[in-house]
């Protein structure tokens, strides 16, 4: 919490567990691309539905949820309840993330199930679609899947999911991709020099959230994840020190 604090975020909800460790990641970074190694247990495999949480949940404009912290049978309970508790018109972002062994078929078909919005990578795609079933054509893990085949399959998934109304896949300096049951729309990326592309998915994803519940058309959302995403990659670690002057400077490229 004393980090959380001085952060420009309300860290009022965050519950505290007495009993486990707060969750912690071993990154190695080679050439600039990380690996990771997820400790367990930690506090984040046993949330709780507190009444505050419901609250939170009912009143809520949008929810962002994954399959890490699905892991364990509690933590997984919790949070599709909680994304079941937010409104209809809500935003539910589900932002697919496969760090084996920490994922399984069911809990993606659950998350899918109650999605409006959901986000992976190019990487993730070929085995996100086997493991549902539906995959459009032959798809084999490891093996990259081009423009074409990607909006094919987010197609399927749009089909399968009828909550879902936008799938986002990034394609890291490739850009990313973006498909609704009406259109789609191609960003080439933003060139920048990486340090490392710890959190860049996470800007993404939070970008695309923000210009969502502003009503943005595609290109504005595909500019604005690509452009914090890649901001994200250009600093080191996670969380950098976002200066006002960068913030600015970024709302106007997208915005303008």
């Amino acid at each position: 919490m004393d980090q959380l604090d001085p952060l420009p975020a309300d860290a009022g909800f965050v519950q505290v567990d007495l009993q486990h460790e707060t969750g912690r990641v071993t990154v190695e970074l080679k050439d600039g691309q990380p690996s990771y190694t997820i400790h367990q247990p930690a506090a984040w495999d046993f949330l709780e539905l507190s009444d505050d949480w419901v609250q939170l949940a009912e009143r809520a404009d949008a929810i962002c949820f994954g399959t890490l912290a699905q892991r364990r049978g509690e933590s997984r309970q919790t949070i599709q309840n909680l994304v079941g508790l937010t409104k209809k018109e809500s935003i539910r972002m589900f932002d697919v993330n496969l760090r084996a062994p920490f994922y399984s078929d069911e809990a993606i078909q659950e998350s899918l199930e109650l999605a409006t919005v959901m986000k992976m990578n190019d990487a993730e795609v070929p085995q996100v679609m086997r493991l549902m079933g539906v995959a459009a054509g032959q798809v084999e893990s490891g093996v990259p899947i081009g423009l074409d085949g990607l909006r094919e399959n987010a197609e399927r998934l749009l089909e399968e999911f009828p909550t879902l109304g936008m799938v986002a896949v990034t394609r890291g300096g490739q850009g990313s991709l973006l498909v609704t049951r009406t259109e789609w729309h191609e960003h080439p990326g933003i060139p920048v020099r990486v340090a490392d592309t710890i959190g860049a998915g996470d800007a993404f994803t939070a970008a695309l959230t923000h210009y969502l519940l502003r009503g943005a058309d595609l290109a504005t959302l595909n500019e604005a994840g690509n452009r914090w995403g890649g901001w994200v990659a250009s600093q080191a670690g996670a969380m950098p020190e976002l200066p006002e002057k960068v913030r600015a400077e970024m709302a106007a490229a997208i915005e303008g």
